[in-house]
């Protein structure tokens, strides 16, 4: 016999009235699929820049990961690290940080990686700086920050 959901609840509270107890179960067809979505993992700063780093800005590289840019107050200096959304088999991975205006080279750091790239450093105090990555065949530049 089946029961409609007002009889099986007015059922039930006879039930409890009378001093009974009553489990509640859910009927066959009211059971639901819960489906979940993994989330695709995103790159977080590693702390490869060391102690007294903070990071000011990040750039995306495609779907693959993200450059960051930190900066430590005492000592003048820019870091940056290209950083995979998930360690993986070693792959063509490149970061480069460039203090803007000076005649100094780019500070690079290119090869193969499972994970990131990294860290680069300039000094930074009184220059913008302009910053870029690599993982694969993804790449992402990104410029204006400065000191």
């Amino acid at each position: 016999m089946k029961l409609s959901r007002r009889a099986t609840t007015a059922t039930a509270l006879a039930v409890l009235a009378l001093g009974g107890t009553f489990a509640a179960t859910t009927p066959a067809s009211a059971a639901t699929t819960q489906t979940t979505t993994k989330a695709a993992p995103t790159a977080t700063y590693n702390g490869a820049c060391g102690t007294g780093y903070t990071v000011i800005d990040s750039t995306p590289v495609g779907n693959s990961g993200k450059v960051f840019l930190t900066w430590n107050q005492s000592t003048g200096k820019n870091c940056a690290v290209t950083v995979r959304n998930a360690v993986g088999r070693q792959i063509n991975m490149e970061v480069t940080l460039d203090a803007l205006g000076d005649s100094d080279e780019p500070s690079v750091d290119s090869g193969t990686y499972t994970s990131y790239a990294g860290p680069v450093y300039v000094n930074g105090r009184g220059s913008c700086v302009a910053w870029s990555g690599t993982i694969g065949n993804a790449s992402a530049s990104d410029s204006g920050h400065c000191s």
